[in-house]
């Protein structure tokens, strides 16, 4: 159910239409969750700014799709489920790459390493340790890298949560959550 409704660019603030603009170059198109965000200009310019600075960092597109898929399977987001194993496609992500990173899994070493952190930060983020972190560092992870993981799964908890509450219509390829979790 739809409660808070994605709007137009004709619809949207003056303050959004930019950043609306800006998201169209992008992405060849407005999806719905970003017409939802422009309910708010503050909201749609922060993760728009945000999205835009991570995209910069060091693990890399196909990384950010793992813990975006990760976490809106653990979230139950079928927006960003659908969203993300559409985008995960496109960054080099197997079907197979596609459905580990939901049940929060990976084949190799490293990114096994990452998935279970990001799994801890989703699922109970207060037992982390310094043995989270060292397991990291080990698997070859930088700081610098562990920060983006943290910083990833947190921006995507913000779009599942966003989504869940306004009811967002899917507009990709529909992906059924598999209530793993």
């Amino acid at each position: 159910m739809n409660t808070i409704p994605a709007l137009s660019a004709a619809e949207a603030a003056p303050a959004a239409k930019p950043v609306l603009e800006q998201v169209a170059r992008t992405l060849g198109r407005v999806p719905n969750m970003y017409g939802v965000m422009a309910q708010s200009p503050a909201v749609l310019e922060a993760y728009v700014q945000f999205s835009n600075s991570l995209r910069k960092g060091s693990i890399g597109s196909a990384m950010a799709e793992r813990i975006a898929l990760a976490s809106a399977e653990y979230n139950g987001c079928s927006y960003c489920l659908s969203a993300h194993s559409h985008l995960g496609a496109k960054s080099g992500l197997t079907p197979a790459d596609i459905l580990e990173a939901r049940a929060m899994q990976a084949g190799d070493e490293k990114t096994a390493a990452a998935m279970q952190f990001t799994r801890q930060l989703l699922t109970s983020p207060q037992s982390l340790s310094e043995a989270d972190v060292h397991t990291l560092r080990a698997a070859g992870y930088t700081d610098g890298a562990i920060l983006e993981i943290i910083a990833n799964v947190v921006r995507n908890i913000f779009t599942n949560y966003l989504n869940v509450v306004a009811g967002t219509e899917v507009d990709w390829p529909v992906v059924v959550l598999a209530n793993i979790f």
